[in-house]
């Protein structure tokens, strides 16, 4: 059994509550047992791409467990590579910060879909070459392909506007591909659903979670909802069986 503990969307920013939320997560995962084989965060790491940031996030991160993560949108490529040394490999400098790792017989194929300066995602001709290359390659266990903005139209007004575009050249390269799961953030829900022949896995917001706009109103209105517990996903992959996620909120 393998057990990724799926994280998205922290958006620390030195304040209290930011901190606190995360914590109420990394919290509940040291209590397990049995510790998780990794743990996964599907970007908006920092909410302001700030140096103090990420030193804050590598801080409240420092675990006996393997960590991987990548970029969102509110992230910016040079502080993050520069104050998460420990969490991210990647080639190049500067922007994307494309990665692929194997922890413990599973591979991870991290895709920047950022712009930057902007919400939206979007992959370029050279990065879908890249991923089109990376997953060509013979690997023999379980594949995921994680990145923050997922292909899809969550049928809300304001969050339509910033999910990933060209999805078609996407689901070009991913088609026919030996995928186990593609893992994805952003949206501040948890989701599942399918794209190119592949479940969608979306983690739960840590920071908020956005309301869809057939829910009833929550108390401070607006976008996000700030009250709302904070949540992962927890990925559970056995040899020979239909992959299993579970969504925990811890109080």
């Amino acid at each position: 059994m393998y057990v990724i503990a799926h994280l998205s969307d922290p958006h620390l920013d030195g304040s209290e509550e930011a901190r606190s939320r995360l914590r109420r997560i990394t919290a509940y995962l040291r209590d397990f047992s049995r510790p998780v084989d990794v743990i996964l965060v599907t970007g908006d790491l920092a909410d302001h791409g700030l140096d103090a940031e990420y030193a804050e996030l590598a801080a409240e991160l420092e675990s006996d467990v393997p960590v991987l993560m990548l970029p969102g949108n509110h992230d910016v490529s040079a502080p993050l590579r520069a104050g998460m040394t420990s969490y991210v490999d990647s080639a190049g400098e500067g922007h994307p910060v494309h990665q692929v790792r194997d922890v413990g017989g599973a591979r991870f194929v991290l895709v920047d879909s950022t712009v930057p300066g902007e919400d939206h995602g979007l992959l370029s001709a050279d990065s879908l070459t890249w991923l089109d290359g990376v997953l060509g390659e013979t690997f023999d266990g379980p594949l995921f392909v994680a990145f923050h903005h997922p292909p899809l139209d969550l049928h809300h007004p304001v969050m339509d506007q910033w999910m990933l575009r060209s999805r078609e050249a996407f689901e070009a390269v991913l088609t026919g591909k030996p995928i186990t799961a593609l893992l994805t953030g952003h949206v501040h829900n948890a989701i599942v659903t399918t794209f190119a022949g592949h479940p969608v896995l979306g983690a739960p917001g840590i920071r908020s979670t956005v309301p869809l706009p057939f829910e009833p109103p929550f108390p401070a209105g607006g976008v996000v909802d700030t009250a709302a517990y904070p949540g992962c996903a927890l990925h559970v992959h056995t040899p020979g069986e239909p992959l299993q996620t579970f969504y925990r909120f811890p109080a």
